[in-house]
């Protein structure tokens, strides 16, 4: 499969994982490695990054992934841009997924302070990774700021409901220069196949992988469903049609005289 590309990196790998809400590390650890993923992000508040005796830490190949801290748990600009900085700070590299999500029942992404946020963490050097809503014009205005993708949801964090944005989503994708991964709402193989088969660049999962009885076998049948969305969209689906149209010839048969 062709590569994913962001901030000039290359990645073999079109699907990135979350690493919380697991039964226990061993289980994520396992995920991890089915899925393929070479991104995996690590809320800043749950672990002790100046500490690599950290227990979570200690599950996460270094050298194999791409350790993605995230500002999850922000509630305005001001904390986002403090535990970017406390990640740089314990010898993260400049790769911050940013969370700014005030409101406690549905996890969205406040806009405003994500812009602003943004803008901050860019000047200092940060290659940011915006969570957002799928909002067309905020996507126009993170990329004008210098955001290296754009991560509509795709439903609110944890709900496991698929493309409910799909109409914005496309939009989105239409009008971006930069990768577009869908990020939050995934809850089967098949929405994340139907992600990628529009157009989008990536996609991020994680309670579907930790809600399962199977992390690992969840783990390789969104690699599979990541991959398979990804071809269909390099080969380009055929168009769909109102009126039947046969898929072999109504006429010639051999019964006829």
């Amino acid at each position: 499969m062709d590569s994913l590309v962001i901030a000039g990196r290359h990645f073999n790998s079109r699907l990135m994982v979350g690493t919380g809400k697991f039964s226990s590390h061993s289980a994520m650890q396992s995920a991890m490695g089915a899925s393929g993923c070479e991104i995996v992000t690590v809320a800043l508040r749950r672990v002790d990054i100046n500490n690599p005796g950290d227990n979570m830490l200690q599950h996460i190949d270094r050298e194999r992934y791409l350790l993605l801290p995230n500002t999850s748990g922000a509630r305005d600009a001001e904390e986002a841009v403090r535990l970017a900085r406390l990640a740089r700070a314990a010898g993260c590299e400049p790769w911050i997924k940013l969370e700014v999500t005030p409101d406690p029942y549905y996890l969205l992404p406040d806009p405003i302070e994500t812009l602003k946020a943004a803008i901050i963490l860019i000047k200092e050097g940060f290659n940011v990774l915006p969570y957002m809503p799928a909002d067309p014009v905020l996507a126009r205005r993170l990329e004008e700021a210098g955001t290296v993708t754009l991560m509509p949801l795709g439903a609110p964090i944890g709900t496991n409901r698929g493309l409910r944005t799909r109409d914005l989503i496309a939009i989105i994708i239409e009008q971006a220069n930069i990768p577009v991964v869908v990020d939050a709402g995934l809850g089967a193989p098949s929405h994340a196949a139907e992600a990628m088969e529009m157009g989008a660049d990536a996609v991020l999962v994680n309670t579907a992988l930790a809600d399962t009885a199977n992390p690992t076998l969840m783990g390789e049948a969104f690699k599979k469903g990541v991959e398979a969305g990804r071809l269909a969209y390099l080969a380009g689906l055929g168009p769909q049609r109102v009126k039947a149209q046969a898929s072999s010839p109504l006429t010639g048969f051999l019964r006829e005289e």
